[in-house]
């Protein structure tokens, strides 16, 4: 036990689900009714923000490299990324100001999942696996807090 420190009383180690894409995560639509997956993203790293959903079909969320994504809510395909300073474990958001519809979105890498490049952890097994886990995430991101805001085109 280290203090401040997840902690569950055992040894872990992560890694790819075998048979995978090689990457740690999915992002994906869900049918809730049909309980099955409508279409799945792979994402080298678990996806650890919400998503937003829009009236318009566009579903946004954040990836722990730092890429603010928005995908076509019915087949899944990428519309737009684009490259935040750190990594995202955050929620996406919108707000309208003066009749003009703005996402934002804050970027800063951390919580569990970035315990490893937060603390400069190198034990693979330290933060329950997840500086093994997530060692690569140093050559993707970067440590840090940004908002981002984009304003989004009139139609």
């Amino acid at each position: 036990y280290t203090p401040g420190q997840p902690y569950v009383g055992a040894t872990l180690s992560m890694y790819p689900a075998p048979g995978s894409h090689g990457g740690m995560g999915n992002f994906i639509a869900w049918d809730g009714v049909k309980g099955k997956i409508i279409w799945s993203n792979p994402e080298q790293f678990s996806a650890w923000g919400g998503a937003l959903a829009t009236a318009g079909d566009v579903v946004f969320y954040g990836t722990l490299e730092g890429y603010l994504k928005a995908l076509d809510a019915k087949s899944g395909k990428e519309l737009y990324k684009f490259k935040t300073p750190s990594g995202i474990i955050g929620n996406v958001m919108t707000y309208e100001h003066k009749g003009k519809q703005y996402v934002g979105v804050l970027s800063g890498v951390g919580g569990w999942a970035g315990i490893g490049l937060a603390a400069g952890l190198t034990d693979p097994n330290a933060g329950l696996g997840a500086v093994g886990g997530y060692a690569a995430l140093s050559s993707y991101t970067n440590l840090g807090g940004q908002l981002t805001v984009f304003a989004l085109p009139n139609n």
